[in-house]
């Protein structure tokens, strides 16, 4: 008994089995993640530590082994490359090819983990180990956020807000910003009134160094109680900076900091990233969107969430789409079941043409049937819908 045989004399099973695949295939279609490309995994990882001062060799030697030796002690590593620099160490990760983006996780973690047990053994000086292990996320929403008249710092704290917000939005993994100019406290030194009041570099160096640390001012007994002491007198302020006494060693002078110096607030020039949209300077906010998830309702959500925080927006913020990447997964996949729509119309009129209306009907429902079991498939295999996948199924179907 063949199984077109078995299909018509049990006709309860067939149309069960008809009834799950249909339904089974619509709910399967709606979970399906959409992204314009398939994902794919970076399986290496990037460990960067900071040694202000210090020469490679030394970096080498007091950084750049210890970590290593950390690290090869995990059982998944497949290649390390070091590189020294002088104040800085840079340690390539690459993990075997077995572990795909469900494992890989838990490999970054332990690699953390390692990374930061031996922070304790790297000498005094040196800044905490950075691991960078995000290198496949894709930006799916990139815009940028200009205003007319408006500076970088007010810009910058309107995107700070925006980025708090749309954090929220479901299907968000991660926001970056873009374009960040970095401000620091400039202190420009005249030599000469240096020379004649008879202070050194170093004085002004020991007491800048000694300003905003973070010190414990230990415990008083007061009765049952024990009360924490805060130090205080922390500077928040140039003017502050500028009301620093100077104290030459082996010396009872003292002047202020703003006597021998000039400072100022002002942006690190030149800047590392610019970007500017249509010619005016702007920040720039890139969405990505979590593993398997749907891009195309992540942007009718980010735009609805804009849409709503348009009333707490400042006058002249403007907004200005650079990469929209829901639109154009929505127009492929929207593209793929017009084809198969039409595909089908054009199948059942010829088979009515030439074969008969029952034959006609069959062929075209077992088309949607054999579409449904498809979809059912990819999604018990993870498998998005994107312009690889699609390719395939408009290939197989001959649409």
């Amino acid at each position: 008994m063949n199984i077109a045989e078995y299909a018509i004399q049990k006709k309860t099973i067939t149309l069960v089995l008809t009834f799950v695949l249909l339904a089974g295939g619509l709910l399967s279609y709606e979970r399906l993640g959409r992204f314009e490309d398939p994902e794919f995994t970076i399986k290496e990882s990037l460990i960067l530590t900071y040694y202000p001062g210090a020469l490679p060799l030394e970096v080498e030697e007091e950084v750049t082994d210890v970590i290593e030796t950390a690290v090869q002690q995990m059982p998944q590593l497949k290649k390390v490359t070091s590189l020294s620099r002088a104040g800085q160490s840079i340690i390539i990760v690459k993990m075997r090819d077995k572990y795909d983006k469900h494992t890989l996780p838990q490999v970054w973690d332990e690699l953390r983990r390692k990374v930061r047990d031996v922070q304790s053994s790297l000498p005094p000086g040196v800044q905490p180990s950075i691991v960078k292990d995000d290198f496949g996320d894709v930006y799916g929403i990139f815009f940028a956020v200009t205003g007319e008249g408006y500076s970088y710092r007010e810009i910058k704290d309107y995107v700070d807000f925006l980025k708090r917000e749309l954090l929220l939005v479901s299907g968000v993994a991660k926001i970056d910003i873009w374009g960040a100019q970095q401000e620091a406290i400039f202190v420009e030194i005249s030599r000469s009134r240096l020379a004649q009041l008879g202070i050194s570099l170093q004085a002004i160096y020991n007491t800048l160094e000694q300003q905003n640390l973070v010190a414990s001012g230990g415990r008083v007994k007061v009765g049952s109680e024990s009360i924490l002491i805060h130090p205080s007198g922390g500077i928040d302020s140039v003017q502050e900076i500028g009301e620093l006494l100077i104290n030459e060693k082996d010396s009872d002078k003292l002047i202020y900091l703003k006597d021998v110096a000039t400072i100022n607030r002002d942006y690190v020039t030149p800047p590392r990233t610019l970007l500017r949209f249509n010619g005016t300077p702007g920040l720039g906010i890139g969405i990505s969107s979590v593993s398997g998830g749907n891009v195309v309702t992540l942007g009718q959500s980010v735009k609805a969430k804009l849409k709503a925080l348009e009333a707490q927006s400042p006058l002249g913020m403007t907004f200005g789409i650079i990469s929209y990447q829901s639109d154009t997964v929505e127009k492929e996949v929207n593209g793929f079941v017009n084809s198969f729509l039409l595909a089908l119309a054009i199948v059942i009129l010829v088979l009515l043409i030439f074969m008969g209306l029952r034959s006609g009907l069959l062929i075209g429902g077992i088309l949607v049937l054999t579409v449904c079991g498809t979809v059912i498939v990819m999604d018990i295999y993870d498998i998005d819908l994107h312009r690889i996948s699609l390719g395939a199924l408009i290939i197989a179907l001959g649409m």
